[in-house]
């Protein structure tokens, strides 16, 4: 079996890859560099690549960024810090990000004759972003089995085992696999190591203190 995985080089889909190692599919790995400004995640994922023995390439998108306009993690906005569950963490959508993702990632499974695209969105993001909830996987996945009758091997399908599971389920899940999380970027901000403020470093930490699973991450705030 082969799948081809969107790995960013954040803990989820780092996990999500060596969950697809373990149920024996063969991997190749797509990161996507999208003009973000925590590009310090293509370097993650590069690691986590060659530490499974997958194959990675790194497609650059960013030509895109000055048109998908008013997102932090693009613009020059500040990054809201906080939880997920908070209005401000609007401001971290990038309008249509993982549409693009997916159909790009798709075109490649189809000529690669992959038996799954998988993505590692999971429940944790469902209240703020509208293209991680299970009604967009389904329908996208309708959508692009349609658009490849014919050009795709026979079973092909859009995957993403983590969309009814908590970041603290997939911390839980790493840690069961010995993800080795020291080689995983999640904060937005950008900077040489994380902030320990903003949405995602603030989730990163609630799940590696919720699963038990040690915390290897030094975070600005505390260094």
């Amino acid at each position: 079996m082969k799948a081809v995985a969107i790995v960013s080089g954040g803990m989820d889909s780092v996990t999500l890859a060596h969950w697809l190692k373990a149920q024996g599919y063969a991997l190749h790995l797509v990161s996507f560099d999208y003009g973000q400004r925590h590009r310090r995640e293509l370097e993650c994922a590069a690691w986590q690549a060659e530490h499974l023995g997958a194959a990675h390439t790194v497609i650059d998108i960013s030509g895109i960024r000055p048109l998908l306009k008013g997102s932090a993690l693009t613009d020059d906005l500040a990054v809201p810090h906080g939880h997920y569950a908070e209005e401000s963490m609007r401001l971290t959508v990038v309008p249509n990000r993982n549409a693009i993702m997916l159909s790009i990632a798709w075109g490649l499974a189809c000529s690669s004759e992959a038996d799954a695209l998988a993505c590692g969105v999971h429940a944790g993001d469902h209240f703020i972003y509208p293209d991680c909830r299970p009604e967009f996987i389904k329908e996208l996945g309708q959508a692009l089995l349609t658009g490849t009758v014919g050009h795709r091997r026979e079973g092909l399908s859009l995957i993403a085992p983590f969309v009814d599971k908590s970041k603290t389920d997939i911390a839980a899940i790493g840690g069961e696999l010995g993800v080795d999380f020291t080689h995983t970027w999640t904060c937005y901000e950008g900077g040489n190591m994380h902030c320990g403020k903003c949405g995602a470093c603030t989730e990163r930490k609630e799940a590696f203190r919720d699963s038990g699973v040690a915390d290897p991450t030094v975070y600005e705030e505390s260094a």
